[in-house]
């Protein structure tokens, strides 16, 4: 009888090992398959961000891809509003030079018109506040009549395309008219 008590120790003992052995595959299977999800739905999320990304670039570039293009036209506009500024200066015209300049208003029309199809707008400087973001000031003027740091002349106009600043206006600027200092009394320092 010993040895049967032997043999079903040895037989539960070997039960007891391939239980831990069970258990222990178990556990690593549980944690393999933790592990595996967590990397599917990490990948997933990268999926995701990669698609989102996508879009705003494909959205971007449907907005703002003609941005070079219309920065390179925006010379031929100012060279159109030089024209007609020039010719409306002369006292001289004749009916020739007139249906001229109606052409040329025209064509400025035009384009700007196309321009603004494309969401291309002008900046409206004149008399605004002045803002480092659409503005670049090329000079300041004493002018007490206006609010210091406010726009008083636009040397050359800034647009926009959308909600991004395709070129900056270029301006000049208010500022107080310094008062003079008082004479210094040279007694008053001695």
């Amino acid at each position: 009888m010993a040895d049967n008590d032997s043999d079903d120790k040895v037989h539960l003992a070997g039960q007891g090992l391939a239980a831990d052995s069970e258990e222990r595959a178990a556990v690593e299977a549980a944690n393999e398959n933790a592990s595996l999800r967590d990397r599917l739905l990490r990948a997933l999320a990268e999926v995701e961000n990669t698609r989102r990304r996508a879009e705003r670039s494909v959205a971007d570039a449907r907005e703002y891809g003609i941005s070079d293009f219309a920065a390179e036209l925006l010379s031929v506009v100012d060279s159109l509003q030089r024209a007609v500024a020039s010719a409306e200066d002369r006292t001289d015209q004749t009916p020739a030079d007139a249906a001229l300049l109606d052409g040329v208003r025209s064509t400025q029309r035009q384009l700007l018109a196309t321009l603004g199809r494309f969401g291309v707008r002008r900046i409206e400087a004149l008399g605004a506040s002045f803002d480092p973001n659409l503005h670049e000031a090329m000079a300041e003027v004493e002018d007490d009549s206006r609010p210091p740091r406010s726009v008083v002349s636009v040397l050359e106009d800034g647009y926009m395309i959308h909600d991004r600043l395709l070129r900056a206006a270029r301006v000049a600027v208010a500022k107080r008219r310094l008062e003079a200092a008082p004479p210094v009394d040279a007694a008053w320092g001695a």
